[in-house]
């Protein structure tokens, strides 16, 4: 048994180190095709909202006013938001950018996706790389696990100084209020597990207009840049 074992865990070593090479070349292929992109915002929320839903509207509407600004609009290419982001984006012969991954609710990639800017990824934490990498903004738009993922990812690298600050605004005051409340209420005041500065790491926004609004202001002061 011991042998058998031993014999398997240095399979697996073996493949481990092979991958290294798949893994790189994730990393070679993101960083050539998005720093030739140019400035982009990166916009998060749910693959399971649909087209009828207030939220899916907004995001196509805030993806359309970004692209206006001169950014681009990196996304995770799959359905719901996503595809909301990428739909304005692309309406109006913006830059539309899709990191994509086979996922639960993401088993195809949105249409919207200028075909020259999709990149396809196995691993998980190389595609969260190139989401922060370049951006020069991240809007969160009400997801799950995943935005919350992304969300808390980005609020960390910045507040640990492994990022360089780029502003990060949650749309949606109705779906965001709770979770900050809790943030304050638990991790603030009750168990002092935070600083009050880390909660203006973000801004909540529920329209275009605010979240344009706050992108500008930020970029009035800060030159774009890759973010580490």
């Amino acid at each position: 048994m011991s042998d058998r074992r031993n014999k398997k865990w240095n399979e697996t070593k073996t493949n481990d180190s092979w991958s290294i090479f798949k893994i790189m070349g994730e990393f070679v292929e993101g960083y050539e095709k998005l720093s030739a992109i140019g400035p982009c915002i990166s916009i998060f929320g749910s693959a399971r909202t649909k087209p009828n839903h207030k939220y899916y509207k907004l995001a196509e509407d805030i993806s359309e006013a970004i692209v206006e600004r001169g950014y681009g609009v990196i996304t995770g290419g799959g359905p719901g938001i996503m595809e909301a982001a990428n739909k304005g984006a692309n309406r109006i012969k913006g830059k539309s950018v899709g990191l994509c991954i086979n996922l639960p609710f993401e088993d195809t990639n949105n249409k919207y996706i200028d075909k020259d800017k999709q990149l396809n990824f196995d691993y998980f934490f190389v595609r969260k790389v190139m989401f922060v990498k370049y951006a020069q903004g991240f809007v969160v738009m009400p997801g799950g696990f995943g935005t919350l993922d992304e969300l808390f990812e980005a609020i960390t690298l910045i507040q640990t100084y492994k990022a360089e600050k780029f502003p990060i605004i949650l749309v949606g005051s109705e779906f965001w209020n709770g979770i900050v409340d809790w943030l304050k209420k638990t991790l603030l005041n009750e168990n002092n597990t935070i600083s009050d500065s880390d909660l203006n790491l973000f801004q909540i926004a529920d329209t275009k207009e605010e979240v344009i609004d706050i992108l500008e202001e930020f970029h009035k002061n800060y030159s774009f840049t890759p973010n580490f």
